[in-house]
């Protein structure tokens, strides 16, 4: 054994080094309408990036990312599916035998939380019935940018009104209006209240979260909460018993092979067949 080796089967203080924790591949599909932002999500939790003018996904794309816990370690094989409606029969494929799903729509189109429903049913319906589903609005950042804009000039306005000495009472009540409407500006942005959107997630079993790809709000959070949420030994077993299966059924056939293609040399004790030639 090379010193090399020696090295990487013990630590310096001479106990055996652990061995590296193997990952449990999981994949993962993230499903929503189009210009959602599936794909920033998936981009910042692979490599902590936002692209602000991303192209559309055509068909789908491939990527993937370790998540360590405590106590495992999930290899995420994320594909990124489109969401332009000619490609929604192709989502089957890329659902197939996926342990967890990420449902993604935009916290301020209401059309792209009704399409998220839609592929939560679809999902629950012929998917794996193990899968982990997780329901994620994005988009948060606009509301806080609306509300951060509104605010900024309801202040201006309010700067304007202190260096004029003779304001009315009116006007100040109408200035302390302006700030409330500056305040509430972010939420009429939003057209998913958070309450409603969280409310269907709780009744249909999903898990739920509010993200901003673009911040990187909560975006971890979403892959970490599903790896928790993954049934691994589960899937171990099954596995293990398909394994099992598929080695016992081989052996089967092999036996009958083996005994269809043996020979009973008491076909030629009587002498019978001697004067037939071998072809080898």
């Amino acid at each position: 054994m090379s010193a090399q080796q020696q090295q990487g089967s013990a630590n310096a203080d001479g106990t055996a080094a652990a061995a590296p924790q193997k990952p449990f591949q999981t994949k993962l599909v993230l499903l929503g309408e189009a210009a959602v932002g599936k794909s920033s999500v998936v981009l910042r939790f692979v490599q902590n990036d936002f692209q602000e003018n991303k192209e559309p996904t055509i068909g789908a794309a491939f990527l993937t990312q370790k998540c360590r816990l405590e106590d495992r370690l999930i290899k995420f094989e994320i594909w990124d599916t489109a969401g332009q409606e000619r490609f929604h029969s192709l989502a089957p494929m890329y659902y197939r035998n996926a342990q967890a799903s990420a449902v993604i729509y935009d916290v301020t189109k209401a059309s792209s939380f009704e399409k998220a429903k839609s592929w939560v049913k679809e999902l629950q319906r012929q998917a794996n019935p193990n899968i982990v589903i997780a329901l994620v609005g994005n988009k948060i950042d606009l509301l806080n940018e609306s509300s951060s804009s509104a605010s900024a000039s309801g202040g201006a306005d309010d700067a304007d009104d202190e260096d004029d000495a003779d304001d009315t009472a009116t006007e100040t009540n109408e200035g302390a209006a302006s700030s409330s409407a500056a305040a509430a500006s972010g939420a009429d942005l939003r057209a998913v209240p958070k309450d409603e959107a969280e409310a269907y997630a709780k009744e249909a079993g999903l898990l739920f979260f509010e993200t901003s790809a673009k911040t990187g709000e909560g975006v971890v959070e979403v892959f970490t909460e599903i790896a928790k949420k993954i049934p691994i030994d589960l899937h171990l077993a099954r596995t293990a018993a398909a394994a099992a299966t598929g080695a016992s059924a081989g052996s089967r056939q092999a036996s009958g092979n083996q005994a269809n293609n043996g020979v009973d040399l008491n076909n030629n004790a009587n002498g019978q067949g001697r004067g037939q030639a071998c072809n080898c």
